[in-house]
């Protein structure tokens, strides 16, 4: 009897990582403030690149910025980001680098207000994700006016690589949207 496949998103490939990432964690809700703020300092670090290559430092990163922890990144140096330049398993890119300090810095003045970055970031969608209803890749925008608010909204707070592109592509990943094609076996698991 052949094994029947599984329909998955095509932006997926083949690629294992690529694979497990789209199987395990796109567009699942996240409400673990540490694992919103990898996703913010990742999402930026991926600005102009593909997110293949971003997960593919992933473990570079989570070592480079404190198992991204924001108290300790928010009292990153100067002198630190200069040593993370030096650092090939991160994207070694100044703005970048230090953007993710800045970002630190504004989340824990999130947190502050709010009681958790959580409780801020999903009032913009009423604490629970969008259910798109695309049928492929094709139909799936890079931004929504939505994330074009939030992005203006973080800027405002001090964030920095938070463009409404960046911002969408946040939302996909910490499942704030199902962007998971119809057709895709994550789709129904995700609704």
């Amino acid at each position: 009897m052949a094994k029947k496949r599984m329909h998955r998103c095509a932006w997926a490939g083949d690629d294992p990582l690529y694979v497990a990432y789209h199987d395990e964690e796109w567009g699942v809700p996240v409400h673990d403030d540490r694992l919103l703020f990898e996703f913010i300092v990742l999402e930026g670090a991926q600005a102009g690149l593909s997110w293949l290559t971003i997960l593919r430092k992933r473990e570079g990163y989570r070592e480079a910025f404190a198992g991204f922890d924001p108290e300790k990144v928010a009292r990153f140096t100067r002198a630190k980001c200069e040593k993370l330049l030096l650092n090939p398993s991160i994207v070694r890119n100044r703005l970048k680098v230090e953007s993710a300090v800045t970002n630190a810095r504004a989340f824990l003045d999130v947190q502050e207000e709010f009681g958790s970055f959580d409780e801020y970031i999903w009032r913009f969608v009423d604490g629970k994700p969008i259910v798109n209803r695309f049928k492929s890749m094709e139909d799936i925008p890079a931004k929504t006016e939505l994330s074009g608010t939030i992005s203006k909204e973080l800027k405002k707070r001090g964030f920095k690589f938070m463009g409404s592109t960046i911002c969408y592509a946040h939302m996909q990943a910490t499942g704030m949207v199902n962007d998971h094609a119809m057709a895709c076996f994550r789709y129904e698991e995700l609704v």
